[in-house]
């Protein structure tokens, strides 16, 4: 049995505490890392997420009354109550946008704008979403950028899906909890972190298409090959809403119109010397092209590889794809790149920051044998730098969101 499946029995009983009633179903949906392909989402490109073994799990039972009832056994601050006829959209911040609505929604903190704005995105696109009692419980470590809050929006969206019996696809679902993410909480995120947690498989990472959404499951079989994955949680907390992030993306698509192209994946590796020249008068945007178009690159890359048999080989990739993202992208951190400059120094295959950037955390492809060694070189490091001791755990490619009672 899953840790998940141990702890749906404890959210089935949190949520009878909180609602005196039974649940009608327990829904899990997982954090990701992303093996390679940073950045590259929200321009039409490449990347590969894996899911993790680490979820969010929803209890749930519909309402019939209009009313939505959010609850975390994460959070302080109890019941969130809001109307969803009065959920809606407002510039500025989560807790805005919340409080619009009705009872303790001005107490309940950012969280509920996630499951809230997937409420709002449904019955925006027509679908016949009621209210709803909701209770959440997760194992996924928040700001560390394992997609946390997509964790929380696809497993609210599977939820809604069966309890109102909607039959939607796991890629309408995710296309749904993007929805939510850029137009109701104002994080202008891709959709790969929502298309990880609804469709990945076991024992595979994913090869998605950000353009046309097609994608494909690669096995990624890493015990069987005497590898492990490592994720190093930094504990230095990021907030992707804070600008930084949409800078970025906005840096990118000023970069794709000077260029006149629709997206950066439509530049070439061949032809990124042309378009550095063309961009040089604006160092800051000749930077960000050459990370996108570089790392979609590393993507097809690392495809090969694992396709051939070489996964021993992306190590190099991942470490690239690490400088490129502090050295072009400039969205590392001292943190960050200790634990990558010491895991490789301490025998690591390759390792690279994952997620959004400005914290979280970082991966590190090691033999099985060298993990405990790379490990207690790269906590030892922090101890020695002053900074708060991480947490490490390896990333065992784990089913995405499912029912499970």
């Amino acid at each position: 049995m899953t840790d998940t499946e141990h702890g749906a029995p404890r959210t089935a009983a949190a949520f009878r505490t909180v609602y005196g009633a039974q649940p009608h179903g327990i829904w899990a949906a997982p954090g990701r890392v992303n093996l390679i392909g940073e950045h590259t989402d929200y321009n039409d490109g490449f990347v590969m997420p894996l899911a993790l073994p680490h979820t969010t799990l929803a209890a749930a039972a519909p309402r019939t009354d209009g009313v939505l009832r959010l609850h975390s056994g994460g959070a302080d601050g109890g019941v969130v109550e809001l109307r969803i006829d009065a959920l809606h959209p407002v510039p500025g911040s989560a807790s805005e946008t919340l409080s619009a609505s009705r009872g303790g929604a001005q107490r309940s903190g950012g969280w509920a704008a996630y499951p809230a704005g997937v409420v709002w995105a449904m019955r925006e696109a027509g679908l016949p979403v009621g209210g709803a009692d909701l209770h959440y419980d997760s194992t996924v470590p928040t700001g560390a950028g394992l997609s946390s809050s997509a964790a929380l929006e696809v497993v609210t969206a599977l939820a809604l899906n069966d309890l109102y019996a909607l039959g939607l696809e796991p890629q309408r679902l995710a296309r749904l909890a993007q929805r939510a993410e850029n137009a109701f909480v104002g994080v202008p995120c891709g959709i790969m972190d929502q298309t990880a947690a609804a469709c990945c498989t076991a024992g595979h990472a994913l090869f998605l298409d950000t353009r046309d959404l097609t994608h494909r499951q690669v096995p990624f079989d890493l015990a069987g090959e005497g590898l492990r994955l490592l994720v190093v949680d930094t504990r230095v907390k990021h907030e992707l809403g804070d600008g930084a992030y949409a800078e970025r993306r906005a840096g990118c698509e000023r970069g794709a119109r000077a260029l006149g192209v629709r997206a950066l994946r439509d530049v070439s590796p061949a032809q990124l010397p042309d378009a550095l020249a063309h961009l040089a008068d604006e160092p800051q945007l000749q930077a960000l092209v050459r990370h996108i178009v570089t790392e979609n690159h590393r993507v097809e890359e690392v495809i090969a590889c694992l396709d051939a048999g070489r996964t021993r080989a992306i190590g190099p990739l991942l470490t690239a794809g690490h400088a490129s993202l502090r050295d072009d992208f400039a969205i590392s951190c001292r943190e960050l790149d200790l634990a990558v400059d010491t895991a490789t120094a301490a025998g690591a295959l390759g390792a690279r920051m994952t997620g959004g950037g400005f914290g979280g955390s970082a991966i590190v492809l090691v033999e099985e044998a060298d993990a405990a060694t790379v490990g207690k070189a790269v906590t030892e490091a922090f101890a020695a730098a002053g900074h708060t001791a991480p947490r490490i755990f390896e990333a065992v490619p784990s089913a995405g969101a499912h029912r499970i009672e």
